[in-house]
């Protein structure tokens, strides 16, 4: 990758690294608050359980970035992970963090939904022969 490509994704990287990193303070937003009546400790719960979506998605981005800048370091940037054929560079200008070529990142969330489908058909306890006898 060129030198001028590779200071374009450092500065890129590392502005979303200082950007995640200024917002890790705000974690009062899942402090556990009851309200006396249950509409209100519902809404309370669920903007908790919204926060606490929200942070756990900007820890996961976090080591994304993270882990780009080392590949950086390592001379690796831009390479999948999984094929190692080189990742597109307008995809690495849409996500300067992505490790992995579209193709293989397509088959990693088509696995995930396929993991994620199956997780919620074993959640439900439903089988043959439960239904309910008069």
């Amino acid at each position: 990758m060129p030198n001028n490509n590779q200071a374009k994704y450092r500065a890129a990287l590392e502005a979303k690294l200082a950007e995640l990193m200024a917002g890790r303070g705000r974690r009062e937003e899942i402090t556990i608050e009851k309200a006396p009546d249950a509409v209100d400790d519902l809404q309370l719960t669920t903007l908790r359980e919204l926060a606490i979506s929200k942070l756990n998605r900007e820890f996961r981005l976090l080591r994304e970035v993270r882990a780009a800048l080392a590949r950086l370091e390592e001379g690796t940037y831009g390479i999948c992970l999984n094929c190692e054929d080189p990742i597109a560079p307008r995809r690495l200008e849409a996500i300067p963090w992505a490790a992995y070529c579209v193709r293989c990142q397509e088959a990693i969330d088509a696995g995930a939904a396929e993991a994620a489908g199956a997780e919620e058909l074993d959640s439900l306890d439903v089988g043959i022969g439960s239904e309910i006898s008069p």
